[in-house]
């Protein structure tokens, strides 16, 4: 009887971790090669991992919420057949165990303050979620997180670092005080003007009688950190332009079923506007680009985002990488591929990462425009708004008439750092110009 090891794989560049979410399989169960086997969520996406080996589940070495590095091993499946349904093992983790004694001992006349830990510090550094947790619950403010040093991948600081951070006498207990409910102002570094900035804290909100209370998903609190913490790194601007797609309308309804045919593929409008989008992107490469600290890194690739809704009513954002370097027919089944594995939960990490500039179809939901807020560390997004059929004026070499013409709107946001208005609006009537220039002759 031999037993496997199934370990966490490597699920992304920067991804050195994973949280167990769910296990699909109890000990005791039989499991097939390459069924799904565990569920787990990274900082980018959740996954299903399928089993490695043909066997029984004999033990699992992490339960639900615990946080597993790469490479650990995270289950052990026996390859010899079906064995009585063991007692499910108790995972044991000392070190955090033995650090939690050690902070108690010191708490003993003093009760810990809840210390709460931001998702990068001052020097831009990411924590983990198990790492702002434990920093949490043993009273480690921002400031002694940021002494810590790191020994993960770009200096992060990981489990074991805080640990032995907290074994080593570093966690200092603080006395709870009172403190304001609404409203905390920290001492942070000052802006060029000398002034102090100012953080506010959500209000506590009142239960009236029938209200249901909510816990927000996992994601859904991922995405509210993302949306905050854009706007507050960027100065939000937008610009609109409203754009005649008619030519395009008419060229897709002559096309999408010979298309079909030929591709095995649905045409849809968002190909074709991003096919518009890159074009301009290659003329403004300045808007291709990121900030980091007082510098500006210009991206050489052009990986495009697309913002897509799931079943669950959150959003993400796969990446179709090297948009410039495909045809109308590659970015149609990019496109496609990835809203269908976004929709089935069959994204990996890497397909949500390396974006540099975003794409939202607010016109899905029959919106005319929207204002979309920036994916950091990007530097602008563009909303697409519903095509509608509208009365406009046509000029012609004998005079101007009206007519019925497919138009939308275009809402471009951009980070006024770095992309002034002049930039930002001339992108926008640029995608406008090859939108309305569209070539309804054109061959695939």
């Amino acid at each position: 009887m031999a037993e496997i090891e199934i370990r966490l794989p490597k699920m992304g560049e920067s991804v050195t971790e994973a949280t167990i979410t769910y296990w699909l399989k109890e000990v005791g169960d039989t499991v097939e090669l390459d069924e799904p086997l565990v569920e787990v969520a990274t900082d980018k996406v959740d996954n299903e991992l399928p089993s490695e080996a043909k066997g029984v589940l004999v033990k699992k070495l992490y339960e639900k919420n615990d946080v597993v590095q790469v490479g650990e091993v995270i289950a052990i499946i026996s390859t010899g057949g079906a064995t009585d349904k063991p007692t499910p093992v108790a995972t044991a983790q000392p070190a955090v165990a033995a650090a939690k004694t050690a902070v108690a001992e010191k708490a003993a006349v003093a009760t810990v303050a809840a210390v709460e830990v931001g998702k990068n510090g001052p020097s831009g550094k990411f924590y983990s979620p198990l790492v702002r947790s434990i920093a949490k619950e043993e009273g480690i403010s921002m400031s002694q997180l940021e002494t810590i040093e790191g020994t993960g991948e770009n200096s992060r600081v990981t489990k074991k670092d805080i640990l032995n951070y907290i074994q080593n006498g570093g966690a200092k207990v603080a006395v709870t005080t009172a403190a304001p409910k609404v409203e905390v102002v920290k001492q942070t570094a000052p802006s060029t003007n000398g002034a102090v900035a100012k953080e506010h804290k959500a209000p506590e909100v009142a239960l009236w009688e029938g209200d249901e209370l909510m816990e927000m998903d996992r994601m859904r609190k991922l995405i509210a950190d993302h949306m905050v913490m854009s706007k507050h790194t960027s100065p939000h601007v937008t610009s609109y332009v409203e754009a005649d797609v008619t030519n395009i309308v008419l060229w897709r309804e002559k096309i999408k079923d010979s298309f079909f045919k030929k591709e095995k593929e649905k045409l849809t409008f968002t190909p074709i506007f991003i096919e518009a989008i890159v074009k301009a992107i290659k003329d403004f490469p300045m808007i291709n680009i990121s900030v980091s600290g007082n510098n500006i890194i210009k991206r050489k690739s052009i990986n495009v985002g697309m913002a897509t809704a799931l079943p669950s009513g959150n959003l993400i954002v796969p990446v179709i990488k090297n948009a410039d370097q495909l045809n109308l027919v590659g970015l149609t089944k990019q496109v496609n591929s990835l809203a269908d594995r976004a929709r089935n939960n069959k994204l990996s990490p890497d397909d949500i990462q390396g974006g540099t500039y975003t794409v939202t179809n607010v016109g899905t939901f029959g919106n005319v425009m929207g204002t979309p807020i920036i994916n950091q560390p990007q530097v602008a997004i563009m909303a697409l708004g519903a095509i509608r059929k509208m009365p406009a004026v046509i000029e012609t070499p004998f005079g101007d008439t009206i007519g019925i013409r497919h138009k939308m709107f275009l809402s471009h946001a951009y980070d006024h750092r770095v992309v002034d208005g002049a930039l930002g609006g001339q992108f926008v009537r640029r995608v406008a110009d090859y939108l309305e220039q569209f070539d309804m002759n054109r061959e695939l």
